[in-house]
């Protein structure tokens, strides 16, 4: 069973957990997401599509993310997703945390903290190794390109992170 920390509205641990998707967060409670960015010394990004079985925005594109777990750092959790979705390891890699945004969603339980980080990279595609259950497929991108998609309405979280592509 997969536990993640409960924070408070100033992000300070409260030193309670939940059980992964169980929405029962009350209002001010939040729990830890992270996002990756992965970028190319070219200037060039990584963003994975998501497969058509998620239950949520099948098919779109986003970059590396998920929940931190119960005990786990935002860069632990950051560099565990990053691996885990792409193959690619940016433990060592130039860049960091970069911001955090939050989502409130009274009365469902789901509020949550984003940290995003950027990571520079020089990787080729052929480092590249999908996490199946996950994602769809990848393609090495532009901004422009990643602006196009999400002006389609068809890339997570973009108007939150967009800075995050901006080198």
């Amino acid at each position: 069973m997969e536990l993640w920390d409960i924070y408070d509205k100033n992000k300070q641990l409260t030193g309670r957990t939940m059980k992964r998707n169980d929405w029962s967060l009350k209002d001010d409670e939040y729990h830890l997401t992270v996002l990756g960015v992965v970028a190319r010394p070219d200037g060039k990004f990584l963003i994975t599509q998501r497969v058509m079985t998620k239950s949520w925005a099948p098919g779109w594109w986003e970059v590396s993310g998920g929940a931190a777990m119960a005990g786990e750092t935002s860069k632990e959790a950051v560099i565990r997703e990053v691996r885990e979705e792409t193959g690619l390891d940016v433990s060592s890699s130039e860049g960091g945390y970069l911001f955090t945004y939050h989502r409130e969603n009274p009365g469902e339980g789901d509020n949550y903290f984003v940290d995003v980080y950027r990571f520079i990279l020089d990787f080729d595609e052929s480092d590249v190794k999908n996490q199946e259950a996950e994602t769809l497929g990848y393609k090495i991108a532009t901004h422009d390109e990643i602006k196009e998609i999400a002006a389609e309405g068809k890339f997570l979280h973009y108007d939150s992170i967009k800075q995050a592509f901006e080198i």
